[in-house]
């Protein structure tokens, strides 16, 4: 069996460089989506409703996006037609999201603001998950560690720049960040524009700069494609689902706790920063304070992000000193210690504090599961148990949508700020379950020390 060779920094760099535009469309959704939704006249507790969109068309697309892309092959390659397919939808999704009040002739526009957004979640999950299984596609094991911190990296930078434009367009740009009830800011909505022209741009350049490898070359199995697979479909999709390996579902049970958390973080951080920090009303939404607010909250997600940027250039140093499960369980304590602190925090600027453990966490969460779950998935079936995986992910997301909203509104009496204490604890429970993950590189790398 021929072995992959190894790429690159900058091969690397390249066949990752449309996650930089992903991530910029995607951090202006999260840090965006809740003030769109609360300025079209969606109520807190409703927020989470609205968000379960999201996680519902990730957990229907991944799977079947990740099955047909392990069975694809054009001139484009394997996995490339669904980033382009994928980028194109989303664009126009991040144009119409925030106009979805001049377009409500008959709709309520927070029903077609929630529509966009789940094009949009469904059209990102077309071109997201076909690059997670791209780097396992095209690196050899001991580079996947680098080749997922380098994503996480480029996941940062774009989430930076995406979380901030809405602040940097009004506060140094002069664009207005007030507009009147019922419609969205032009500082928000020139955000929007930006951001789809530039996840284009990043996803045209990793579909030129990088070529994959043809089917069967490298496969562990040396097979191409299974034509008896090819046309079961679904059926294949729950076989693979029910045979996963171990690992998997280990991993599992530490995503749950994990998303969870972040689900919270992104739909009532916003709500909960205006109230707790700020001293707001729940139900004052369009005072230029609130917008404020919602700069902020931008900004700040940016700081995470940022800080995520620079921690997954360290990963692979942490994961060689001390292993890949004890640095993502490391990385997800500081992450519970920074949601919780939020709960002790009335001065704004201090927010920046809290934001330096989630973007630990999140930089470990981008990077982390996925160099543990790439050594235990097959080769010629690593598109659909990455797309798989993704259930792990949107389930407690769904979950969380469906409860979250009525218990804020029920049993936090709208303070929002609850949520945030409860995700910190979910981070502290799955920092302990992946100290139980079996973790195949690491067992390997100690046998061959002893």
């Amino acid at each position: 069996m021929k072995q992959k060779p190894k790429l690159s920094f900058w091969q690397i760099w390249n066949m990752s460089f449309g996650f930089l535009g992903i991530q910029f469309g995607f951090a202006l959704q999260n840090a965006n989506a809740s003030r769109i939704l609360q300025t079209f006249g969606a109520d807190v507790e409703h927020l989470s409703w609205f968000w379960i969109a999201a996680p519902l068309t990730g957990m229907i697309v991944q799977p079947i996006i990740g099955h047909y892309s392990d069975r694809t092959w054009t001139k484009l390659g394997r996995r490339r037609p669904y980033f382009l397919i994928g980028s194109i939808l989303a664009c126009i999704a991040l144009v119409l999201m925030p106009n979805a009040g001049v377009m409500a002739s008959a709709i309520p526009p927070m029903f077609i603001g929630a529509g966009m957004l789940m094009i949009m979640d469904a059209s990102i999950n077309v071109a997201m998950e076909p690059f997670r299984a791209l780097v396992a596609d095209l690196l050899p094991s001991d580079q996947r560690t680098l080749g997922f911190s380098i994503q996480t990296f480029l996941i940062g930078i774009g989430a930076v720049v995406g979380s901030w434009l809405p602040y940097i367009l009004a506060e140094w740009l002069g664009i207005s960040k007030v507009a009147p009830a019922g419609e969205v800011p032009d500082n928000v909505i020139f955000s929007f524009y930006v951001g789809a022209a530039f996840f284009m741009a990043a996803i045209l350049w990793t579909i030129i700069s990088t070529k994959e490898y043809p089917p069967g070359e490298f496969d562990e199995e040396g097979d191409t494609f299974n034509t008896e697979e090819e046309h079961k479909g679904l059926s294949s999709i729950i076989s693979d689902f029910m045979h996963m390996p171990k690992a998997m579902l280990q991993l599992g049970v530490v995503q749950f706790f994990s998303w969870f958390a972040l689900f919270s973080m992104w739909v009532f951080t916003t709500p909960a920063v205006a109230t707790h920090v700020y001293g707001l009303s729940p139900t004052d939404t369009s005072s230029e304070l609130y917008q404020d607010a919602g700069n902020w909250v931008g900004i700040l997600f940016g700081v995470y992000n940022g800080i995520s940027a620079i921690y997954a250039l360290m990963l692979p140093a942490i994961a060689k000193k001390i292993g890949r499960r004890a640095t993502h369980a490391v990385s997800l304590c500081a992450g519970a210690l920074g949601l919780i602190s939020i709960y002790f925090i009335n001065n704004p600027d201090l927010l920046i504090v809290s934001m330096i453990g989630i973007g630990i966490a999140w930089g470990s969460i981008l990077a982390m599961p996925y160099a543990i779950l790439a050594g235990s998935l097959p080769a010629r079936k690593m598109g659909i148990y990455m797309g798989i995986f993704n259930f792990f992910i949107t389930i407690p997301q769904i979950i969380n949508g469906i409860v979250g909203g009525p218990i804020v509104k029920r049993f936090y009496n709208s303070e929002s700020i609850y949520s945030l204490v409860v995700a910190g604890i979910c981070l502290f429970v799955a920092a302990f379950c992946v100290l139980f993950v079996e973790d195949k590189d690491d067992q390997i790398k100690t046998n061959k020390i002893a």
